[in-house]
């Protein structure tokens, strides 16, 4: 009779622990491999994806070093704010590859009126 005690407070214990964490919806309903990415998680942590609820962090439309200084990404469990930090950086990259664009377009038009001088005569 002390053995069927134990064992059921330690799957007392367990499922307490289960619903407690929100594993046990996860468990039941099961993962049969037909999610909405077609059943490709090659990187599956088993931690659900963050809830957007915080604003997004924007940087304004021609970025200077001070706006970097001045940014701040919203502290989660894990760390900061993967969603968010994803964000930003596209939106660097996006800028950083116009302003690089311009640059050679500046760079190819200044060598192209050095060389007009040249041939005028």
């Amino acid at each position: 009779m002390s053995f069927f005690l134990v064992f059921l407070a330690i799957a007392l214990a367990g499922a307490a622990f289960l619903l407690g964490t929100g594993r046990a919806s996860k468990i039941f309903h099961g993962r049969r491999g037909a999610d909405d990415d077609g059943g490709l998680r090659a990187l599956d942590d088993g931690f659900d994806q963050p809830v957007a609820n915080l604003p997004p962090v924007l940087l304004p439309a021609e970025v200077e070093p001070s706006d970097v200084d001045r940014l701040r990404f919203a502290v989660g469990l894990r760390g900061y704010r993967m969603d968010q930090v994803d964000q930003v950086l596209d939106e660097l990259r996006e800028q950083l590859a116009a302003k690089d664009g311009k640059i050679a377009d500046l760079a190819a038009e200044l060598e192209r009126l050095r060389q007009e001088p040249e041939q005028a005569p």
